[in-house]
Parts: C-alpha cells; structure tokens; sequence
C-alpha cells in the first residue's frame, strides 16, 4: 500500500454497457499462438443460506493489516532460505500462529492478509503463479496453503480474515533480473501475466503495473478475485489504494489505451476514473454475486479531495485520491458499491495540512446517509519515529495521540472501528508503550498470551 502519503496540493460517466456475466471472465490470450491465459470461468458454488447483507456483530472493527510484499510483516526473510522444505514450512507457519495469538491478546478480531502482493498468488491459483515471497521463486509450491492456513488458525481463534488484494501491480521494481524471473514462467502452469499478456503490461511509479484502461485486464483481476471467494471462507475482500500509482519520474503512458477506449470522455482524468469505477463495480457486483455474506471494501488514501479544489472536499492539502489515483472514492460510497471503506488517515490531530479529527469527521457525514461502513486506518508505522512535522508520535511513545484518535473514532456514530498499519509494527522497539495501551484498552482479560 501507498502508506506513507506526502503531503502536497493536488497536482493534476459513462455507464457500464452491460452486466457482468460469466463470459467476460472467460479469458484467452491476446497473442494467435501459445502460451494460452487459463480459462478462467465464473467458479462454481455451492450456496449455503445466506443473508442478502453481510452481518455484522455488534463488536467494533479492530484490524491490522498483514503485509507480504516485500516480506514486511511475514513470512520472516530467515524461513525462505532453510536447508529443508519442512523447516520451511513450520517456522512460515509458526510465525503465523505467533502472531494470531498475540494479535487476539491485544483484542485485535480482524487481518487484512495480503494475498495479492503483485502479480503473484498466496494459495493455489489457476491464475496467478506461487508468489517468491514463500520459497523465494515465482511458481515454486510451497507445500503448503498459507491462506487456507490463516483462515483456519484464525477462525479458531475467533478472529476475521479479509483478503487483501494489490489489483494492478506486477512487480515492484523494473530491474532486469525481476523480469528475467517474469520470463522464466513462461514454462509453467500458470505462467505470469507478464508472459502471457504483454500488451497489457506499462511500466508506472518504478513498477511494472497492468495497465487499467485495458477491460481485458480488469476481467482478469475480477477472476482472480472470484477464484479466492469461490473457494475460501474469507470474511471479506479489500483492494488497497494502488488504482493508478504514477510518480513524476515514471509515469504511465496509457495514451495508445485512451485513443483506444476513451471515445466520449471530455479528459484522459475523467476516463481514467471510469476506468477504476468499472473495476470497482464488477468485483463489488462478482463477490455480492457469489457470496453475499462476504464484505467488500477499499483502503484508499485519507483524502477524496481537498476543499480548494472541490466544495465537497475536506478542509485538507493532502495528495488526493480523485486526482492523483484517479480513484472517485467518495462516489463508491454514494453509489452503494462498497460494504466498507477504509480510508488511511495517517496524521495527528496538529497536522494542519491534513488534520486526523477533520478527515476523521469528512468521513463519517460521506457514509452517514449510506450503508457503507466506515473503518479508519492508523498510522502505527509513525507511533515513536521521531517528525520534524508530526512530533506528537514521540511524546510519551505515542500514547496521547493515539488514544485521541481511537477515542474519536469511538465517539463519532459513522465510525464502526479502526485498522493498524501494520502488524510489525506491533513488534518494533518504539512501539511498545502504545502496544501496551491498546492491550489494555482493547485487550481479551482472559487471554494467557
């Protein structure tokens, strides 16, 4: 996730023509001859008696979030290279159940596991190959399901997983040797989409990224989406908020794409956030499809749009989510698309740029006269890093900040709970006097961990 927003001014529909159906996830390959994309068809399912709208109990949210990209929060880098596979497998899986115990002592009830890290798979997908994040090579079997293994762990514990999915990133650097390993799957079952769609691959912010203008490339995030509903008991799906990820220096050149599909648009912008809408409204429109019991949300950025751009924004000079990710978060909410969303409110009450309480606030009058829950995302990651323009972090370990901020979210009707970014952070040194009030504040009294 774009967790560490800058703050800065904001630089920079058309209906759906028809409902999804089974036939636009039924996906081949663009090129006449092999590799061929695997048919990727509505999967089957067998409904138990389920509610039109996901329940919900009457307990807060009290999430984290569990990163893999990059092996940030887990598996731990030690367990990739062990002399033996069933090593492997057991430190992987012990890491894993460590942290469930410790996150249920503190009162933590839901993880948003990182699924999708990039353009590869935490669970034996007919779409996606095995993510190197286990064994350290794109398409190696682990041995084993990480995210049937969550699942069970953490439904035993009485805990909710949401999957967590990165839609449009393939990797997360463009050096030679990364897309030299891209290429090497081209032997395997399922190959990577790099090898397999390379007309749908663009080069944005350093990454190699689908690119979203392509309806090809949206059905095929939707497949891989539904393949996880489908086939896992997941309380929930969340996109984070790399919609249209662009950095200065690499940007993303979709211009062929817009001469292509962007017939009828006033502006690429507005074209690009029909593009994000269309992905929004197909997977929301899939998983209500294939279980409605399942919540689906987004994680964007804290702001939609700052007030002097926009008589609906918040009081804010933050990066936006409608101008610089193309992503029109707040209409999402209005149109009845999302189940939830969480938008990432990194900074403290003094922030004037983007102020906790005024984002905070924004929020909750945007979901209030929808069905759409609110869940705030925190920053844990600055809790005790010493700021030049966020020092409130540092005074007694973060504490003050953070119970003002847990004690808004709990005073405002609209919001209905809170999620760290991210479970490491639980871990590091800096944290602890904060871990200790959340322990106390949120904690299980009978938990022996």
């Amino acid at each position: 996730m774009a967790r560490c927003r800058y703050l800065s001014s904001a630089v920079r529909v058309k209906k759906a023509g028809a409902c999804l159906v089974a036939a636009a996830l039924l996906l081949v390959s663009c090129s006449s001859g092999p590799p061929k994309s695997l048919v990727t068809p509505f999967p089957p399912v067998t409904k138990p008696p389920l509610p039109t709208q996901p329940a919900h109990s009457q307990q807060p949210m009290r999430g984290v979030w569990l990163a893999t990209v990059s092996r940030l929060d887990w598996p731990p880098v030690s367990s990739v290279n062990v002399s033996s596979a069933a090593l492997r497998i057991s430190q992987q899986q012990k890491a894993l159940t460590d942290k469930l115990d410790k996150l249920k002592s503190l009162g933590i009830n839901t993880v948003f596991f990182q699924v999708k890290p990039d353009g590869t798979a935490l669970w034996p997908s007919k779409i996606l190959p095995w993510s190197d994040m286990l064994t350290g090579k794109i398409g190696q079997d682990p041995g084993y399901d990480p995210l049937r293994f969550i699942l069970d762990e953490a439904h035993k514990r009485g805990m909710k997983v949401h999957a967590w999915f990165n839609p449009y990133r393939v990797s997360v650097n463009t050096r030679a040797s990364t897309v030299a390993e891209l290429n090497r799957t081209l032997s395997q079952q399922p190959a990577s989409v790099y090898v397999l769609h390379r007309d749908w691959i663009r080069t944005s912010g350093d990454r190699l990224v689908l690119d979203p203008g392509i309806p090809q490339a949206r059905d095929w995030i939707t497949s891989i989406v539904a393949e996880v509903v489908a086939n896992y008991p997941v309380d929930g799906v969340q996109f984070d908020d790399y919609f249209y990820t662009e950095s200065p220096a690499s940007m993303l050149d979709d211009s062929q794409t817009f001469r292509q599909y962007g017939q009828g648009f006033s502006s690429k912008a507005d074209w690009r956030r029909h593009n994000t809408r269309q992905l929004i409204e197909q997977v929301s429109r899939t998983v209500r499809q294939l279980k409605p019991g399942v919540e689906f949300g987004v994680s964007p950025a804290g702001v939609w749009r700052n007030l002097s751009h926009d008589p609906a924004g918040s009081d804010t000079r933050g990066a936006a989510a409608y101008d610089e990710s193309f992503a029109d978060t707040r209409l999402w909410v209005q149109q009845g698309l999302l189940d939830y969303i969480a938008p990432q409110v990194y900074w403290p009450f003094s922030r004037q740029a983007a102020r906790y309480d005024v984002l905070a606030k924004w929020w909750a009058d945007v979901v209030k006269p929808t069905k759409t829950r609110l869940y705030i995302g925190i920053a844990l990651y600055k809790v005790g890093e010493p700021s030049k323009n966020e020092p409130d972090w540092t005074i007694q370990g973060g504490v003050p900040e953070l119970k003002k901020q847990l004690d808004l979210n709990e005073s405002l009707p609209g919001v209905s709970g809170t999620i760290l970014f991210r479970e490491d952070y639980l871990n590091r040194p800096q944290t602890q006097e904060a871990v200790r009030y959340l322990k106390n504040r949120w904690g299980d009294a009978t938990s022996t961990h």
